[in-house]
């Protein structure tokens, strides 16, 4: 994936939470409560902004430890010594 992927995937899950920041604000100020509308988007914003970050860093993690485990076995492999 591109640098310009990044940017624009996280460009997007910022935007997604200040929209929601502003949206419960305005609401708030407007009308002194939040529609069931507004809280809906909230927690679709977060939910979706939190998966951008957090499958990002999932999946890191679980590549750097399929890579680990791959050089550990190669570096010392196991099996029969007299092969």
């Amino acid at each position: 994936m591109g640098h310009g992927y990044k940017i624009t995937q996280y460009s997007c899950a910022v935007l997604l939470i200040v929209s929601s920041i502003a949206l419960a604000w305005v609401t708030a100020i407007d009308n002194d409560d939040i529609a069931n509308g507004v809280l809906l988007y909230i927690a679709q914003a977060f939910l979706l902004a939190g998966s951008i970050f957090g499958l990002e860093y999932y999946v890191h993690l679980i590549s750097k430890k399929v890579n680990y485990d791959y050089q550990e076995k190669r570096d010392n492999p196991t099996g029969n010594p007299k092969q």
